[in-house]
């Protein structure tokens, strides 16, 4: 077994898995009434829908960085020998899923000494560097090797030495045995859940699951996105904003005339998550409401004509759903400075989506919820006090909605182009979007008043961090872009005591200009105009220091986990 050295200190440690340091996200329990309100059939269903995903989590480990599972055998051994440093250490492990991470005050986080998370994570060989690898892939792409430079630059390939070269081998060769392990269990699922539908989307991602095929995921992936009125959930979520690696072809101007030759469209590596739930029949009707706004919300988009879009003017294919979880394995379930509260797959760059197929959101409810005590010290340490009667945390969850259904608004494809500020871009389009159409909202009936004035204020409020961000950090980087427009905008500003004032009127044209200029910039299809609007915009500002000191001191917050007891039950039988 290999030996590891941790890199915590005891009081590090201690400190780091202290309650006050480490905030709780439970899912759902085996006494909750969402369990005990299923069909029996339903019941064993979702125990073999667990078992897949928390497979899925271990592939998911190794893609994360390689040395994840030797660390975590090191660790569980340790432990067995009383070692009092390993079990705090496998606490933070468990919680972030892996070796390094990055904690909510964006310090990077190393659990075994001498091991740095890598741009290349468990993607690549260890020792290349970018350097080599851009010079690899031109060698192979004057040698003419065109078709095995774009499995190396596809979504879904590990990547492995050979000779001088670099070769590619599909996720599903790579992992052969568990995802065939992860089939079974899907299958067995499929055999005793109650609704057909779901029983079909099973079959086709288990048949996935066991050929290295892309056609076979979009056939998965459209019947996952017309689920509408099942029992229970289950995603595989593959979404690529870690892998540092791939996106770096844009940097290099000679690889990038190369691969604009030879018509190959590089698209960063795939993560993996697992997602089990139960859906939530209220919340669902809630969210479907907004369904019938989005062609308007389409056609209202800036130059609208000049792109396609995922949701046209005169159809809508896009489904939703309010999940309580049971489960969130891999990617999805990662604290790493913060966790997921929402998704809107398939992406742009699934063959999903250029086959015609639609998307579907699936909202997380466990993960939203908030401590009222917390809450309010952060709201008496820095809103202004007059506007602590628009704050409501409900409207974060309506602005949510707005966000994911704007990931199917605006332009559909090439926007790779713009390499690693690609994420941080759509990101920051879906955020805007979201803000810039709650005064149309509101005139067409969906939006209250009150709510309107909700929404802003509350996002506003909440759009300060405890510290500057890395650029690896997509979500991070473009809330710190907004703030510093909206400043800019005289959207907000600090009162005397430095506390925010939300200039209410102000906030929704911002955002309209600015989610303007991020069309513009999607649609140039450029890695320069991308790297010019993010460095334009990612400034920390005073303001944003002197809230971010405040935020420290009313919340101690360093790391997350996520507890599943009924998961951890399914597991068990």
């Amino acid at each position: 077994m290999t030996n590891f050295e941790l890199n915590l200190s005891l009081e590090e440690l201690e400190k780091r898995t202290n309650k006050e340091y480490l905030t709780e996200k439970k899912m759902l329990s085996e006494n909750s009434k969402e369990y005990l309100e299923l069909d029996n059939n339903d019941k064993i269903a979702l125990k073999h829908l667990v078992k897949a995903a928390y497979i899925l989590e271990k592939i998911n480990t190794i893609l994360d960085n390689r040395e994840n599972i030797p660390f975590k055998n090191w660790l569980e051994d340790e432990i067995k020998k009383g070692n009092k440093e390993a079990k705090l250490t496998k606490i933070l492990y468990d919680a972030q899923k892996g070796i390094c991470a990055i904690d909510t005050e964006s310090n990077k986080i190393s659990l075994a000494k001498n091991i740095k998370e890598l741009p290349q994570k468990g993607l690549y060989p260890e020792d290349l560097t970018v350097e080599e690898f851009h010079k690899i892939l031109i060698k192979m792409l004057n040698e003419n090797k065109i078709d095995e430079v774009k499995k190396i630059l596809n979504q879904r390939s590990v990547i492995e030495r050979k000779d001088n070269e670099l070769t590619a081998i599909d996720y599903i060769d790579y992992f052969k045995d568990d995802f065939a392990l992860m089939a079974e269990e899907l299958i067995l699922a499929s055999e005793v859940s109650t609704d057909k539908d779901f029983n079909e989307y099973l079959k086709l991602q288990a048949e996935a699951l066991k050929k290295a095929d892309p056609v076979l995921d979009a056939y998965a992936d459209i019947k996952w996105a017309q689920l509408q009125d099942t029992p229970l959930e289950f995603t595989i979520t593959r979404e690529n904003y870690q892998d540092e690696m791939t996106e770096t072809v844009y940097e290099n101007d000679e690889l990038h005339k190369l691969l604009k030759k030879y018509e190959i469209e590089p698209v960063s590596k795939d993560f993996l998550g697992g997602r089990v739930g139960i859906i939530n029949k209220k919340g669902t009707e809630a969210l479907l409401k907004i369904k019938d706004y989005l062609p308007i919300l389409a056609s209202n988009m800036p130059y609208k004509d000049e792109y396609e879009q995922n949701i046209g003017h005169n159809d809508n294919k896009q489904t939703m759903v309010d999940v309580d979880l049971v489960a969130i394995t891999g990617n999805v379930g990662e604290f790493r400075g913060g966790i997921t509260l929402a998704e809107n797959l398939p992406n742009n760059d699934k063959l999903s989506i250029k086959m015609g197929g639609g998307r579907r959101n699936v909202y997380h409810r466990q993960i939203r919820t908030l401590d009222p005590v917390k809450l309010q010290k952060r709201l008496d340490a820095t809103l202004d006090k007059s506007q602590h009667k628009y704050y409501l945390d409900e409207a974060d969850h309506w602005f949510t909605i707005g966000h994911e259904n704007a990931h199917s608004l605006g332009p559909n494809k090439g926007t790779e182009a713009l390499g690693k500020y690609t994420s941080i871009i759509e990101e920051n389009k879906a955020d805007m979007a979201s803000l810039a159409f709650v005064d149309l909202l509101k005139e067409l009936g969906y939006y209250t008043k009150e709510q309107r004035t909700q929404i802003i204020v509350t996002f506003v409020a909440d759009c300060f961090l405890k510290s500057k961000p890395e650029f690896s950090q997509a979500h991070r980087v473009r809330t710190v872009m907004q703030n510093y427009f909206l400043f800019k905008e005289g959207a907000y500003n600090l009162t005397k005591e430095n506390k925010i004032f939300v200039n209410i009127d102000k906030v929704v044209p911002a955002a309209k200009k600015m989610l303007n200029t991020i069309i513009r910039v999607q649609m140039s299809k450029s890695f320069l105009e991308g790297e010019k609007y993010v460095k334009e915009n990612f400034v920390w500002t005073d303001e944003m220091e002197i809230i971010a000191n405040k935020l420290k001191e009313v919340n101690k917050t360093l790391n997350g986990t996520v507890i599943s007891p009924l998961a951890d039950k399914l597991l068990c039988d």
